[in-house]
C-alpha cells in the first residue's frame, strides 16, 4: 500500500512495475531474502476486496454496462477498442486523454492503471516456446540470434507453471513443448467434431483445448475455476493467475516487500564511473512530488513500451542516447502479433449446449514451416489459431430476429444457431525501422517526453495473413461450416497486446542491450524482463516466457550480488 516513504532508505532491489513480470521479480527477490521496493504507476487494488464489479449484474449499471460512446471517444479512444473494456472494467484502464502518446504510424497501446497491471486483463493463454522459436532468427537471417535455447529455460518454465497453475493437454509436439498441467478444460460438442475432422483431413495438424493459467484444481490457497465469468473484472477465488492473486501475496508473506502505487518512474540515474544505477527518479501521481529511491539492483518490468520509454529518457553524458544504449538498438525491432478471424455457422448441433462460461478457447498450433514437408515459399515463420464454438444468445440475435412484441421475446428465449470463430495469430519479424522514440517537444502532464510510435507490419506479415484465411476457411468448410467469412483483426500494431522488443537480448553488446540473463551489457545492476527483452516474437502468446525469464534472471542476479559481481 502507499504510505510514508523514506527516500533515503536503501533497498536491495527496486522493481518497476507490478504486472506479470514485475510480480514475479518481486516474489523471487523477496523470497531470496532481498528487501524489495515495487514502484507501480497505477492505483492500489486489493485482491478480492476491490473487485467491485466481479459479479455485478449489468442491469445495475447505466445502459446495462454498455459503452458510453461519447465518453469513450473523448477519454478512452484507444483503451475502449479492447474487447473487454466496458463500464465494469473501465477503472482498470489508463485514461488516454490524460496520458497521450504520439503515433507517426498507428499503434494501439493498451495500458492499465492498477496494481497488478495487465495481469488482471490478459487472456491467460500460456505456451512454452521451443527451439523452433529461439533458433528462427539465426536460421532465416531476420534479426539477431537469441543468446538462449529451450534447454536454458525449460526448468524455469516448469517452475513457473507449478506455481501459477496451468490447465491443458499434453500433445508431445516438439514445437509446442508440454508443461506441468492440471486437468484440461473440456471442448464442447461442436469443437470435438471440428477436432476430429481436422485431424482426419490433416494428420499434421492438431486441435486442443487452450493451455491457460486458470486452475481446474485448487492449489497454493487459490480455488478452482467455477466458470462464472467474466474473468477480467477480477477473480476473488484466485482461480486465474494474476500478480494480485499470486506473486505479490507470496512476496508480501516474506516481510521483505514494500509496495508503492501511484509512482511514475521518470528515469534511472547512473554513476558515470561505475556505470551502475544509483537512483530511480519517481513522480508521485497524486501530488506531483519528485523523489529518488536507491537500490543495489533494478528490475525494469514496466511493460514493453513503458520500459523503452524509461530507458530512452534516462539520458546522461555517459549514455547520451538512452541508458545502456551503446548498441543503438534501444527502441528498435518492435514486434506484435496480428491476424484474421474466420467465422462459420455450424448446422446440425441444435440439440447440444454447454454449461457455464469457459474461460478458455481451443488452440491449433502452428503447422507451416515446421519441416521440408510443410515449408512455404511465400513467407517465413508461421501462425496458429485460437477459437471457440458458441451458441448464439439473445443479445447476439436481437438485431437479426424479425418481428416484435411477444413473438420477438419468445424467439429470443430460444438458443440461436452455433457458430465457430478461429482467430489467427501470426509471427512478426524484427525489423530495425520498427521503432519507438521520445518526441522532441511533446510532453505528458508530468513533464516526461511522450513516446512516439513508428511501427508497421510488413510484406511477410501480409502473406501470412492471407494464408491463414485460406487454411482457416478450408478447415471450417471441411468440418461442415457454412456462410464462412473472414474479418481482419489485430490490424494495427498493439492490437494483440503482445508488444515486444526494443531492449532485446543478444550475445553481442554491439547489437543488443541485454545478455542471456536479461542483464544490461553496459549497466550490470540493471535487469529487464518484460516484453521489451524479446529478440523475436514467435506466434504463440509470450507471457509464460516473460515469467520464466524473470524467475531465471532473479536467480542469476541474486547469485551475482552475493558473489560481489554487481
Amino acid at each position: 500500500m502507499k504510505g510514508s516513504f523514506d527516500q533515503a532508505a536503501d533497498f536491495d532491489a527496486i522493481v518497476v512495475g507490478s504486472g506479470i513480470s514485475g510480480g514475479w521479480a518481486a516474489k523471487e527477490l523477496t523470497e531470496k531474502g532481498l528487501k524489495v521496493l515495487v514502484l507501480e504507476r497505477g492505483k492500489n487494488l486489493r485482491h478480492g476486496i476491490d473487485y467491485f464489479s466481479e459479479h455485478q449484474p449489468p442491469w445495475t449499471k447505466p445502459f446495462g454496462g454498455k459503452p458510453l460512446r461519447e465518453l469513450y471517444a473523448e477519454e478512452y479512444p484507444i483503451q475502449s477498442q479492447n474487447i473487454i473494456f466496458d463500464e465494469m472494467t473501465r477503472p482498470y484502464f489508463l485514461n488516454d486523454k490524460q496520458n497521450p502518446y504520439q503515433q507517426q504510424k498507428a499503434f494501439n497501446w493498451t495500458r492499465s492503471d492498477i496494481v497488478g497491471g495487465k495481469s488482471l486483463l490478459w487472456s491467460r493463454q500460456v505456451y512454452r516456446w521451443s527451439d523452433l522459436d529461439f533458433e528462427a532468427n539465426k536460421k532465416d537471417g531476420h534479426g539477431i540470434d537469441w543468446p538462449i535455447r529451450y534447454a536454458d529455460i525449460k526448468d524455469w518454465y516448469s517452475y513457473v507453471e507449478s506455481f501459477i497453475g496451468v490447465s491443458g493437454e499434453a500433445l508431445g509436439l516438439d514445437h509446442l513443448p508440454d508443461g506441468i498441467f492440471q486437468k484440461p478444460m473440456e471442448l464442447n460438442a461442436v469443437e470435438k467434431s471440428i477436432k476430429a475432422n481436422i485431424e482426419h483431413n490433416h494428420p499434421d495438424r492438431v486441435l486442443t483445448i487452450g493451455r491457460t493459467a486458470v486452475q481446474t484444481e485448487p492449489k497454493n490457497g487459490r480455488g478452482a475455476c467455477h466458470y462464472c465469468g467474466p474473468c477480467e473484472r477480477g477473480c476473488s477465488v484466485g482461480a486465474y493467475f494474476s500478480s494480485l492473486s499470486s506473486t505479490l501475496p507470496a512476496a508480501e508473506k516474506t516481510g521483505n516487500l514494500t509496495m508503492r502505487p501511484e509512482s511514475i518512474v521518470e528515469a534511472l540515474e547512473v554513476d558515470p564511473v561505475s556505470k551502475k544505477i544509483t537512483a530511480v527518479k519517481v513522480i508521485d501521481a497524486a501530488t506531483g512530488e519528485r523523489m529518488r529511491f536507491s537500490g543495489r539492483l533494478v528490475f525494469l518490468c514496466a511493460s514493453a513500451m513503458a520500459s523503452n520509454q524509461i530507458l530512452l529518457n534516462s539520458r546522461s553524458e555517459t549514455f547520451p542516447n538512452g541508458l545502456a544504449n551503446g548498441s543503438g538498438s534501444l527502441g528498435r525491432y518492435i514486434m506484435d502479433h496480428y491476424g484474421d478471424a474466420i467465422f462459420a455457422l455450424m448446422p446440425g448441433y441444435d440439440d447440444r449446449y454447454y454449461s457455464g462460461n469457459r474461460p478458455n478457447n481451443f488452440y491449433i498450433p502452428r503447422f507451416k514451416n515446421l519441416s521440408d514437408n510443410t515449408k512455404e515459399s511465400a513467407f517465413v515463420r508461421g501462425y496458429g489459431f485460437q477459437g471457440a464454438s458458441i451458441r448464439s444468445t439473445w443479445s447476439m440475435m436481437a438485431g437479426q430476429v424479425p418481428g416484435f412484441g411477444a413473438y420477438l421475446k419468445h424467439a429470443l428465449m430460444r438458443p440461436g444457431p452455433w457458430f465457430t470463430f478461429m482467430a489467427g495469430f501470426g509471427e512478426s519479424l524484427p525489423r530495425y525501422e520498427n521503432q519507438v522514440a521520445l518526441h522532441t517537444s511533446k510532453r505528458d502532464r508530468y513533464g516526461i517526453p511522450q513516446l512516439r510510435f513508428n511501427v508497421a507490419f510488413g510484406e511477410n506479415e501480409a502473406r501470412i495473413r492471407e494464408d491463414m484465411v485460406v487454411t482457416g476457411s478450408e478447415m471450417l468448410k471441411q468440418a461442415g461450416g457454412v456462410n464462412i467469412n473472414s474479418v481482419s483483426i489485430n490490424n494495427v500494431p498493439g492490437d494483440a497486446i503482445h508488444e515486444m522488443g526494443g531492449i532485446r537480448m543478444g550475445y553481442d553488446p554491439a547489437t543488443s542491450v541485454l545478455n542471456a540473463y536479461n542483464q544490461a551489457h553496459e549497466v550490470v545492476n540493471l535487469f529487464v524482463t518484460d516484453g521489451s527483452c524479446m529478440t523475436s516474437a514467435s506466434c504463440v502468446n509470450p507471457s509464460l516466457t516473460f515469467m520464466a525469464l524473470t524467475a531465471r534472471a532473479a536467480d542469476y542476479a541474486v547469485k551475482q550480488l552475493a558473489a560481489g559481481s554487481i
